[in-house]
Order: structure tokens, then sequence, then C-alpha cells
């Protein structure tokens, strides 16, 4: 009946949390903004400015990326997102993280997510840091991850994409994805001003006084600064860009062409732009200060400003350039590719004309005139949008060095394995192994996080029957350890991981030998208690499994039943009970070899699968071992032998003191007797 009861929970899948009802929700939203109304039924709000306006959306990602975390829930959080696809704040609202319920706490997730206000979807957003081909000319933003939590925070991070893409596709069509165009330095065009104009590769614009007048017509400013010729040009504007070399080369001369050139080394994202003002208006006012936004001058790309400002250079034009142009206003401004501006897209030039009503303390009146603007394509080269890798890649690439010693490492303990008898053998056999196991502790353990831990086997259960195996891909570090420990399943069973890639079994084998050298006592549990614990830890497994699928909201929680995380993951800074346990488990093994390991140990009880899938009997046996011979046995310290000489590989932690023994003449006693037999017949 109680298999049944199992097989149901783990067959039933997750259950996911209804979304939060409104009187939840509201008060979390980010001031001066007010929840609107509800959009759909997966947690998707409109959001509303003060004014009562829709301002963009509010939703949970549970509903829209329910993506399984390392504790097989998804991580809930909330994300406000404006019209134009800029986040406003991005809140968690639930987790169920192993690390961050009870190990480093939740302060230092809700301070990675801080990172997403004023980025924008359209931006390249990802977890890990800067380096080697993602350095600062990349095209991604780089968040700043979480020690010692990097596959939490992705999987967090890759909830908040999928979450936030999918409002973005159904409300917010038209976000503006990939990188703006950039000149092509290689474009070749023979171009001289009259071709220019013929082209319309120069923008004009013509604004009579007749037309200026006819602007203000109806206000009180219609009287003044009226008078002039009315065909005269109040607004003669010619603009030209300057981005693409084979323009500037038309328009420019050398010493002008020269300086755009420099200045494009030095601001490579900046879009320059002529300005030829040959009417009345003159651009800016007398108040201008160059190198700043022009104060007549504005820009706007689908309906959104552009930030423009002076580019500092005092312009000459070309020979072939109209005379009458020679003495008019000339002004160079820049737009910013990187804030979204595309020069080959329509965008608007706007122009201020201002006109002054009364004598002291005059009332100002203004009226705007525009053009449109956009250069062909031809004249740019458009990159393609970066390539976006998936959570698996980028943990790669974040950890490439890690990767490579870890494969190192691993390849080189795996070849000293292999030939176990001359390991086995060597006269600094204990020294050696002691090495191998503070490599373990520290790189393995310490530094590369790759403790492997039962939480990581309930995800992978609970992914089997509801989905959600692709978390195992956030830690390329620890699943290559993974890998490692199922390859040595095959050739060793069980002793690969607990006996040499274990961090926390390492940890209490130095404790062991310290307690020998502090000369402490040995305790060993009796027979009939030895053979109970060989239950205890299947036991724990067992009851795990269960909480896993029938409460995985205690799951977490259940689990702390290793000490691992305390003692690997944060380095025992945690509360004192989770250290007292971690701690109490390290003392115990100084007079009680690996006693957590040999007891109550939920993932060696897993790993005890591997005696079944060895694909050999790996540790030499004679005719002699059991009977009459019990030296092996007597100093196996896991109780790994049976009495009759076989060797229980669902036990053995391949220490290889029986090799040792085995292959020593002086210690086996079958070897022993053998070679007094050869003296006496000699």
């Amino acid at each position: 009946m109680w298999r049944a009861l199992v097989l149901f929970l783990m067959l039933s899948g997750p259950l996911f949390a209804a979304p939060l009802m409104r009187d939840e929700l509201a008060p979390m939203i980010l001031a001066p903004y007010e929840l609107g109304e509800p959009v759909n039924d997966k947690g998707v709000w409109t959001l509303l400015n003060s004014g009562g306006g829709e301002a963009g959306y509010v939703f949970e990602t549970e509903g829209l990326a329910p993506l399984p975390g390392f504790s097989g829930a998804p991580i809930n959080l909330l994300v406000m997102l404006d019209r134009e696809g800029r986040f406003l704040d991005v809140r968690l609202i639930r987790q169920n993280e192993p690390i961050f319920v009870s190990g480093l706490g939740e302060a230092p997730f809700r301070a990675f997510l801080e990172q997403y206000r004023g980025h924008a979807i359209s931006e390249p957003l990802v977890v890990g840091t800067p380096y080697g081909a993602g350095g600062t000319a990349s095209d991604n933003i780089y968040l700043d991850g979480v020690t010692k939590a990097t596959a939490s925070v992705r999987i967090a991070h890759e909830s908040i994409l999928a979450a936030t893409l999918a409002v973005a596709r159904e409300k917010m069509q038209g976000i503006k994805t990939g990188p703006a165009p950039r000149p092509d330095p290689d474009h070749a065009e023979a171009l001289d001003w009259k071709t220019l104009m013929e082209q319309g590769l120069v923008g004009r614009l013509s604004v009579t006084n007749a037309q200026l007048d006819a602007a203000f017509a109806g206000t009180r400013w219609a009287d003044d600064g009226a008078g002039g010729a009315p065909e005269a040009p109040f607004i003669d504007l010619y603009v030209i860009d300057l981005g693409p070399p084979a323009i500037a080369r038309a328009v420019l001369g050398p010493g002008t062409l020269a300086e755009v050139e420099r200045f494009t080394a030095r601001a490579p994202d900046d879009e320059l732009y002529l300005l030829i003002e040959a009417g009345e208006h003159g651009l800016v006012s007398e108040a201008f200060v160059r190198n700043t936004a022009p104060d007549r001058i504005s820009a706007t790309q689908d309906g959104l400003p552009l930030a423009l400002r002076d580019a500092d250079i005092l312009p000459d034009l070309a020979k072939d350039a109209p005379q009458d142009l020679e003495d008019a206003t000339k002004m160079v401004v820049r737009l910013d590719r990187r804030l979204g501006f595309d020069p080959t897209r329509a965008w608007v030039l706007n122009l201020q004309a201002v006109r002054l009503h009364g004598q002291f303390q005059p009332e100002i009146g203004t009226t705007h005139f525009s053009l449109d603007l956009a250069t062909p394509e031809r004249f740019f080269l458009r990159p393609a949008a970066p390539v976006t890798l998936s959570p698996f890649q980028e943990a790669i690439r974040n950890r490439a060095t890690d990767l490579w010693l870890l494969g190192g490492f691993l390849s080189l303990l795996f070849a000293a394995l292999l030939a176990q008898s001359r390991l086995a053998g060597l006269r600094a056999f204990t020294p050696v192994r002691l090495s191998i196991l503070a490599l373990v502790i520290g790189f393995v353990g310490f530094w590369g996080q790759g403790q492997l831990s039962v939480v990581t086997v309930l995800a992978f259960l609970r992914g089997l029957t509801a989905g959600g195996l692709e978390v195992l891909l956030y830690d390329p570090f620890g699943l290559m350890v993974w890998a490692a420990a199922g390859l040595g399943f095959l050739l060793w069973g069980r002793g690969f991981f607990c006996g040499w890639l274990c961090p926390f079994g390492a940890l209490q084998e130095f404790a062991h030998h310290i307690g020998r050298l502090l000369r402490l006592p040995h305790w060993e549990p009796p027979a009939s208690m030895a053979r109970a614990l060989l239950w205890t830890g299947p036991a724990a497994l067992a009851v795990l499994v269960v909480i896993a699928f029938a409460a995985p909201e205690h799951a977490e929680k259940a689990a702390e039943i290793e000490p691992f995380k305390t003692a690997i993951t944060v380095h025992f800074d945690r509360p004192w009970p989770y250290v007292l346990w971690a701690g109490g488990w390290i003392a115990v093994s100084a007079v009680w070899f690996k006693g957590f390991c040999r007891s109550i140990c939920p993932l060696g009880a897993v790993m005890r699968i591997g005696g079944l899938l060895r694909l050999r009997r790996w540790i030499p046996r004679r005719e002699a071992c059991g009977s009459p011979c019990q030296l092996c046995r007597v100093r196996c310290r896991y109780g790994a032998i049976a009495p009759q000489g076989q060797i229980r590989y669902s036990e053995c932690f391949q220490c290889l003191d029986c090799v040792t023994i085995h292959d020593d003449p002086k210690q086996c006693v079958p070897l022993i007797l053998a070679a007094k037999r050869q003296r006496k017949a000699a």
C-alpha cells in the first residue's frame, strides 16, 4: 500500500501556487505606480501611473515561466515593466532554493535582483563576469551573480527573461532588439555635393518668414518679429550624416575630416551629423554652451526622445560646397547608437522657433518645425544580434578555467586508480592519498562548490516525473563531478566517489588521522549495530524522497540531514545548530572512522547502487582469503569484507588498504606462508 502511495506522489508532479490576489499584490507595487486590472489568469496585470494612465505591466514569473529550481519548485518573482520594455523593479515573492533558504539567506538574492532596474528587455542581459571574449567590447550587459549560488541565480535570471519576453510578445509588439548598424568603413562611392542632393542624402528644411508668421497667427506673438520679407528664409537647414566615411569625405574639408575621424576613433558608438543653417534661425540661442545639448534643437525616434549633444567640432566644408553656405551657421551634433538610435530608420529633427512679447520680462512663445531623416542602409553594416547562449553554455564559459582544471584532476585520478596496484604499492601511499583528498576539499569542495548532494538526486527524480531536468545544466562543475561519479560506478562501484571525490568524506578522513595523532580512542560499533546501521542511510533516503513529492516546501529543511552545505558550501557560516550538526560529525570521525558516511548519509545510500553497477570485481582475491586468512577483513575500516573473504562492493570505499596487503609479501599471510615453504624446499 505504501509503495503505491509513493508511486502516486512521484507521478503527481509539482503543484504550483495560485497567482497572488489583488490585496496581496497591491502593497508590493513600487510608488508612484498603482495596480491596474488583470490581463489574464497567469498573474499578468496592467500597471497604472499616478494619473491613472496605463504605464506598463506587472506580472509573476511562475505562471509564465515555471522553470524548476534545485528544490524542484519554481522561483516566483514579481516584475514591473514599463511600456518601453524597461524594468522598473524585480522583487522576490517565493523561493525554495536550499542555498538561500538556510545557507546564505535571501539578502544576496534580493541584491542580485536589484540590478535589473533600469535595464531593458531589448538588452542582452547575462549573468557572469566579462572576461576574454566577453570583455568591454561585448554587446552583453553583465549582471553580477551570487558566489556559491551561481546555478540558483541563473535559474532566476532565465525565469525573468522567459516571463518578460512572453509578456512583450503579447502586449508590447515593436520593441527593438539587436545592436544598431555601424557605418561601413569599406563602402566606396564617388559622391560630391551635387550627387548628395540628387540622391536625397542631404536633408533640407526651408521655412520662410511667411510660414513663421502663419505658425504664430492668432497668438499674442503674431506681430512680434514680423515685418521681414515674406519669402526670405527664416530657416534654411541642411542635415548630413557624417557617420558613413563616403559621405563625410564628400562634404568636409581635409582638416575637419581628420578631426571627425579622430572623434569617431574615441567614440565609435556616436553618429555625427552636420547641421548647416543659412537662414535667420541660427540653430541655438546666445546662451548655448558648447559640448552640451542644443537648447533649440531636439530629436525623436519611434516617438521617444533621443539624446542630442554638440560634438564641439567647428566644421569646414569641402571645396565644391555651395559658396553661400560658407558664412552659414554650422554645427556638428552626435547621437549615441548604444541608446537605441538607428540612423537607417526614420527619425525626426525638431527646431524650436522663439518669439518674445513685451519689453520687461517678456513672455516667450514657441513653435516647432520638423525634418524627417534617414540614411540609406547601403552605407552601414548591420551586425547580427548577439547569439544568445543557453544557460549551460554561459555557465561553461564563465567557469572554463575551473572546468579545465577539474578535467585534468579527474583524468589523473582515474589514471592513478586504474593502476591501483602501483598506487597502493607506493611507500608514501598515505601521504599521496591525503594530498589528493586535500585537493578534493580545497579545489573540488571549497573553491569549485562541487560537493554532490542528495538535493540534486531529488531534483532529478522530480524532473523525471514533472519535466525540468535542465536544472542540472546550470552547474557544469557539479555536472562533471556527477559524470565522473557515474563512470566510477561502472569501474569500481561507490568507492570512487565516496572514497576519493567527496569533500565532506575527505574532511572526516582527515579528522580520523588527527584523532590518531592525538591518541584518541578508536571506536567501532558492535557487529549487530553495524548491521543495523547499513539500513539507516536507505531509510533516510526514502524519507527524503517521500517529503520531496508529498511536501516539497519542506524538502530543503529535511535535506539538512546532510551537513555538506554547512561544511562545504557556506564554510560553516550558518546558525549554531547547523554548525553543531556538521562539526559534530567531523568530531565523531576522529574516534569513529567516517561515522556519517557509514551510518545515515542519504547520498551514500544512492552511491551503494554502484556496487550493483560495477562491471568487474576489481579487488584481487586469493583462495586463502577468508579461509584461513582474515587479515584484510580485520584491517578493513569499513566492514566491507565478509568473513568468507568476499568483497561487499556496496560498502567498499576503495581505500586500497586490502590491495596494499594483498600485494605486499611482507603483509599478506598466504604470500608469507608460500615464501616459508619455498625456503624450506630450498
